[in-house]
């Protein structure tokens, strides 16, 4: 399934789910919009990788569960870059030229979050599974796709476009704000090995390192609610 077709099927299920629920629970049901900004990174050890900065923004709906505890659940559009660094044999005048090569990465979540209200619905502690779709990760310029990535010897930008595509991430953050305002700082991390996909790869098995390549998402993400 496609990145666009997963956000559409994902968005009418949040709200036809959102509409039964607030038929039961008038007191407290919203359905609101979420934006914010992202820091993104790959932890591994097999690729040199800068932190990279992107973008988020969905929909989003939350409730109440029981007693202090809400449901928030919603889908997100998100973009993110990431350098990882290479050079260009091709150019021995100007040393190679090294620099982080700069990787743009699209991905849509589905979120289920559970959330304990620390002070009534103003400030909350949010945690739970997050289930991510990635779509490739592309060079954002052609003329460094034929940079060899640092550490090996034939390995090129271009040749690690195809990331494994559907992961398990886990996140934890907080949320302050009024009944329809609100700010959130969240972090997520990926429990699935992203890399996992190249390991499979007869084009990079001269490249495979022991124990086959291996990398998790790290990402903060600094957003605000808005909700109806």
């Amino acid at each position: 399934m496609s990145l666009k077709n997963l956000f559409l099927v994902t968005l009418f299920l949040a709200f036809f789910n959102t509409t039964n629920a607030q038929h039961v629970r008038e007191d407290y049901n919203l359905l609101g919009l979420q934006g914010g900004v992202t820091l993104f990174n790959i932890e591994t050890n097999h690729f040199n990788t800068k932190q990279g900065t992107g973008f988020a923004l969905g929909f989003v709906t939350r409730g109440d569960f029981y007693n202090n505890f809400d449901l928030e659940y919603g889908i997100t559009f998100f973009q993110n870059e990431l350098g990882i660094l290479g050079r260009d044999f091709t150019s021995p005048i100007n040393g190679f030229d090294e620099r982080y090569i700069d990787y743009t990465l699209s991905s849509v979540q589905v979120k289920f979050l559970g959330s304990y209200n620390l002070v009534g619905h103003y400030l909350s502690l949010d945690f739970g599974p997050i289930l991510n779709v990635n779509g490739k990760l592309k060079p954002n310029q052609e003329a460094q796709e034929n940079y060899v990535l640092d550490g090996y010897e034939t390995l090129k930008a271009s040749d690690i476009e195809n990331i494994s595509r559907v992961h398990l991430h886990v996140a934890g953050g907080i949320t302050v704000g009024l009944t329809h305002f609100r700010l959130n700082v969240q972090y997520q991390y990926g429990v699935t090995n992203v890399f996992n996909r190249f390991n499979d790869s007869e084009a990079l098995a001269t490249a495979k390192p022991e124990g086959g390549f291996k990398g998790n998402v790290g990402m903060w993400v600094f957003g605000g609610y808005v909700f109806f």
